[in-house]
């Protein structure tokens, strides 16, 4: 696989890859345009519900055996990480034909994340088995991060919702002690008024009591005198001793 063959080659395994149901809301794109006089050769992105999981660069490498200088995987790590930044990816990957003689390369995925974060070169056969994991993997942790966002914010509002409810209550109870201290003070206040009344009745009960005990007094002198005038007012008793004025009264009640 020389120059594009390699490219190709890839993409048409991300195709097959959709073809048989895998990465169905995926994009597998070259990247077209430079940033700073740079780019990548693909860019690949996967979104859960609209919202980007995992993204990854790709640069393809190959050599013919014709080639004069031989490259390095290493000649190329910075370029791609510098690629990843500017495309704002995740993660690198170099699928790589170079070093065909290294054993370190030839027997499977080698991370290069000591020199350049979430960096992997691979040989093309390992071209779908590093997108699977790396997008089972990212999707895992996404996921596992918005299920734990969603118990955090039920937590968060049971949290609340024991705030509000707390608050509730609190406020209750102050409005309830306020009214119930506001009745008290006009309880305290009307029995004050009551007991007050009740004083000046008894007062009057009493001077009543006393206008009465005078009235019984004046009506038994009253009936004394009347008693007293009935026996005592007679002609007889008042000219006693006094023959004259009797006869003279005596006299003058017969002229009439």
């Amino acid at each position: 696989m020389v120059g594009e063959t390699l490219e190709q080659h890839c993409s048409i395994k991300f195709d097959e890859a959709q073809s048989m149901g895998l990465f169905p809301n995926a994009t597998f794109v070259k990247d077209n345009q430079a940033v700073e006089g740079t780019k990548g050769d693909f860019i690949f992105r996967d979104y859960v519900d609209g919202e980007e999981y995992v993204s990854i660069m790709f640069e393809m490498k190959n050599e013919m055996d014709a080639t004069a200088t031989k490259h390095r995987n290493d000649d190329f790590l910075e370029k791609l990480d510098k690629d990843r930044q500017r495309k704002n990816c995740e993660y690198a990957v170099l699928v790589s034909m170079l070093e065909q003689d290294n054993e370190l390369y030839n027997n499977g995925i080698v991370d290069k994340s000591h020199r350049y974060p979430k960096m992997i070169v691979i040989r093309p056969q390992f071209f779908m088995p590093v997108l699977r994991l790396i997008s089972e993997g990212a999707k895992r942790g996404f996921l596992d991060r918005h299920a734990l966002i969603k118990e955090l914010e039920a937590a968060k509002n049971q949290s609340m919702d024991f705030a509000k409810f707390e608050e509730r209550i609190n406020r209750f109870r102050t409005t309830f002690s306020k009214s119930v201290m506001d009745a008290h003070k006009k309880y305290a206040a009307a029995n004050d008024g009551i007991d007050k009344v009740i004083e000046m009745l008894e007062k009057q009960i009493k001077a009543l009591r006393d206008v009465k005990a005078n009235f019984d007094a004046s009506e038994q002198k009253l009936l004394k005198a009347n008693e007293i005038a009935n026996e005592d007012l007679t002609i007889k008793k008042l000219t006693y001793g006094t023959p004259s004025i009797r006869k003279m009264l005596e006299d003058a009640a017969g002229t009439k």
